[in-house]
């Protein structure tokens, strides 16, 4: 059995059989429990810890999800670096269901949400110009290409705080500003993990039109489910290609993010 994990992964229940060797580890972190219990194992040589981002009843809403406490229990088991799959809205006419979309830009549109570790005895201020680690973003392209994916190399992920979907006037200003994907859980997750000096690369997988797009009744929740679902196999084989591609040295600047910065807590 593994106990601890290079990579870890936060996903949804679909990629449960990701792992082989798996075990559960129950984690406890100064931010309370993660989504669920820890599924750790390996994927070939490389050892990955999984996290179902909602848990595996899906009972945590994006808004709900407990951010800092799944960050925070993947360090604690040697995770450095992070995978994120999950389902966006496209915001592009060209960006059609199935096209996977590796996002280099961010733009946070929630609100309510703890984005932060360091929010007592003093302030530490983590640079996020770019907010995904570029390493793994050129390994999530390549990978998808390799497999026949048809794959967008770059964008701009908008993140809302849901758990309602966009208005049209809304999806529509996303779009006039030049954005490429909506989604509602790529942030605080991002910040989080860069202020564990952690490296984040987003795989985003485009379910629909966002409903400024196109004509017709908007997107609903069942349709988002029905395509990742059917697409769910095709993901985790991506994910699982992935983690065995990337490096095993980080040479990003990821790892060098909270360097002479005085923290006011010990890191995991």
């Amino acid at each position: 059995m593994v106990t601890r994990a290079d990579i870890g992964v936060i996903g949804g229940s679909g990629f449960y059989s990701l792992l082989d060797d798996a075990e559960e580890i129950k984690l406890t972190t100064p931010y309370g429990p993660p989504s669920d219990v820890v599924t750790v194992g390996r994927i070939g040589t490389r050892s990955v810890a999984f996290i179902p981002r909602h848990g595996r009843d899906h009972r945590f809403p994006p808004h709900r999800i407990p951010y800092r406490a799944n960050l925070w229990a993947l360090r604690m088991l040697g995770v450095r670096q992070v995978l994120a799959p999950s389902a966006v809205g496209s915001l592009r006419a060209e960006y059609g269901p199935g096209a996977m979309v590796i996002p280099d830009q961010l733009v946070d549109r929630t609100s309510g949400r703890v984005q932060t570790y360091y929010d007592a005895d003093g302030a530490v201020h983590v640079s996020f110009a770019d907010p995904y680690c570029p390493s793994g973003r050129a390994t999530a392209a390549e990978t998808a290409r390799s497999t026949g994916w048809e794959t967008v190399d770059g964008g701009t992920l908008v993140v809302i705080e849901g758990p309602r979907f966009s208005t049209r006037a809304e999806s529509q200003w996303f779009a006039g500003n030049g954005w490429s994907v909506v989604g509602m859980t790529g942030f605080p997750e991002a910040v989080l993990a860069r202020e564990l000096a952690l490296c984040y690369t987003s795989l985003s997988l485009v379910t629909d039109h966002d409903a400024g797009v196109e004509a017709g009744q908007g997107v609903t929740h069942d349709e988002v489910l029905e395509f990742f679902a059917q697409n769910v196999t095709r993901m985790r084989t991506l994910v699982a290609e992935t983690v065995q591609a990337l490096p095993e040295e980080r040479t990003c600047p990821c790892g060098a993010a909270l360097d002479g910065i005085k923290l006011p807590f010990e890191l995991p």
